[in-house]
């Protein structure tokens, strides 16, 4: 399993030694500039050993305390908290190698760490995510981003939108497509049998009988009925400020919100820190941590690596599930 270091002044690396402190039942191996983990080791005091690797055939089972890296250089040497953009080609080639070698199974999944996006913009690079980047990489014409807690799953329709380009974006062809994308990977990835999705609307009031906007009467409904004739059982669309309760969660699988600041403040509050990012619909196994890169944080020893330790574990149950269903 392959472990990008993400933005190097960023708390990536902090994250990274404090997860790998711990004991996964996996080969983990963190794609990166060795001697950037060793500086932020000495730097945080903590006790860990980095090892090179350069044949993974021999690499054993993670044991805590022992951090494999496939050596990819840094352009300069980082300074924890200082943002440089001649690192940004490092950035981009680590998860180059990462998405890669899950293509041609060198790795069973990708776990990836924050990057800055406005500093790989800054390349001349257009880099809206890490979804649109392994989206591209991977050649897949339909990606979903989804964010997991203990408490619930919630996947989005769209993305990273400007708020005044969403109502646009909500196609029947874009719902009928992330909602095929997440039906699958939640039975084939997830281990759901018949999976339930309780599908958001996108005005308030799930639109009110289209006083409150006709979205809902036009598109939405229309399609979830497609959808149902299809065998998914997809329930709403639904009021989504009444939506996020345990009587329904509880009964569901995932949520379907039409866009991001509709259902990831409710995940968020409820599991910020100990949540997982996970792009659906691609050829391989992606999670990710579901916070920023925290430049404030980095080198202090304060950084949590609790959303790092749950990437990790999704992405061993997702690549076990999906051995299973094969």
């Amino acid at each position: 399993m392959a472990i990008t270091s993400g933005e190097p002044a960023g708390i990536g690396p902090d994250i990274i030694i404090g997860a790998f402190k711990n004991d996964f039942a996996a080969k983990l191996i963190v794609v990166g500039d060795p001697d950037l983990f060793k500086r932020r080791a000495q730097q945080l005091g903590a006790s860990i050993t980095v090892e090179e690797v350069n044949e993974l055939g021999a690499v054993p089972t993670h044991s805590a305390g022992t951090l494999r890296v496939l050596p990819t250089a840094l352009a300069v040497t980082t300074v924890a908290g200082k943002l440089d953009v001649a690192n940004a080609p490092y950035v981009l080639e680590t998860l180059r190698l990462a998405g890669q070698g899950c293509l041609t199974g060198t790795f069973d999944a990708v776990v990836t760490p924050p990057v800055h996006k406005g500093i790989l913009c800054e390349t001349g690079v257009h880099f809206s995510g890490h979804t649109e980047y392994f989206q591209s990489l991977c050649n897949s014409p339909q990606v979903v981003m989804m964010l997991a807690s203990n408490a619930m799953r919630v996947a989005l329709v769209t993305t990273h939108l400007p708020l005044k380009d969403v109502s646009s974006a909500i196609t029947s062809n874009a719902i009928k497509s992330v909602t095929r994308a997440l039906n699958h990977d939640l039975k084939h990835r997830f281990g759901c049998v018949s999976p339930k999705i309780l599908v958001c609307g996108l005005n308030p009031h799930a639109g009110e009988d289209g006083h409150l906007g006709r979205e809902e009467i036009d598109t939405i409904i229309p399609t979830l009925t497609e959808l149902r004739n299809e065998g998914i059982d997809v329930i709403g669309p639904l009021p989504a400020d009444t939506l996020f309760q345990p009587k329904y969660l509880e009964q569901a699988d995932c949520v379907l919100a039409m866009y991001h600041d509709q259902g990831l403040p409710v995940l968020k509050y409820s599991g910020f820190g100990s949540a997982v990012n996970i792009t659906l619909g691609l050829p391989i196994i992606r999670t990710s941590v579901d916070h920023g890169t925290a430049l404030d944080l980095a080198g202090t020893g304060q950084a949590s690596d609790g959303s790092l330790k749950v990437a990790i574990e999704h992405a061993i149950v997702m690549a076990n599930n999906t051995r299973k269903s094969i």
